[in-house]
């Protein structure tokens, strides 16, 4: 709750420094780009599946950043792909932290709600895979450990349009996220799975263009 509550003040002190226009929805036309970023913060629990059972999993801190790009195949809707690398710091049950990066990369999809004519309303929904690579010492014997991640999220958002085309956005979001990785110890592969649930907030920045130029 305390990161909504900063990353919506941060939202509306950046607004303020842009002059509003009064028809947001010129930059959600049918054929217009949408270009930027988001930084989100989050915290979350999990739990692990294996042969043996189910345990609880590690609590994380993480922070991401988010560039991608989208086009507006209709009104008001967008359609487009962007990357996600993710920061983690790591704190397993009675162990101590360790820092993990994934990088993911998928489609995304937008659908705006405009109203008070420089403001919106959205909801977004991505897909996301990738891989991450670790080294990790067991037994004694190094191993490069390849994990394979998929994820998907969703959730309401809210956009202040300036006269340069340039949105200042919150979002909130449902994450999912599974990851599978096999470790080998005295001969023996264990496959473990990683599922977890996150709530997150962030703060973007985007800027709208209506083919090579910024949409007016």
């Amino acid at each position: 709750m305390k990161q909504m509550i900063i990353v919506t003040v941060c939202a509306a002190i950046v607004a303020m420094l842009f002059p509003i226009r009064t028809e947001a929805q010129q930059f959600t036309e049918r054929g217009n780009f949408l270009v930027g970023s988001a930084i989100g913060f989050s915290s979350n629990t999990s739990t692990i599946s294996q042969s043996s059972g189910q345990g609880e999993g590690p609590e994380s801190f993480q922070w991401n950043i988010a560039p991608h790009v989208g086009y507006f195949l209709f009104e008001n809707f967008a359609l487009g792909v962007g990357l996600d690398y993710t920061f983690s710091r790591e704190k397993q049950p009675n162990e101590d932290k360790n820092d993990d990066s994934d990088l993911l990369f998928g489609p995304f999809a937008r659908y705006y709600l405009p109203f008070g004519g420089d403001k919106a309303v959205f909801l977004e929904g991505n897909f996301g895979f990738g891989t991450s690579s670790d080294d990790l010492i067991i037994e004694g014997e190094p191993q490069s450990i390849s994990t394979d991640i998929i994820a998907f999220g969703a959730g309401p958002g809210f956009t202040i349009f300036s006269n340069d085309a340039i949105g200042i956005e919150t979002l909130f979001k449902y994450n999912y996220a599974r990851s599978r990785f096999n470790t080998t110890e005295s001969g023996v592969t264990t496959e473990t799975t990683t599922k977890t649930n996150q709530f997150a907030v962030s703060l973007g920045i985007h800027v709208y263009f209506a083919g090579l130029r910024r949409a007016k």
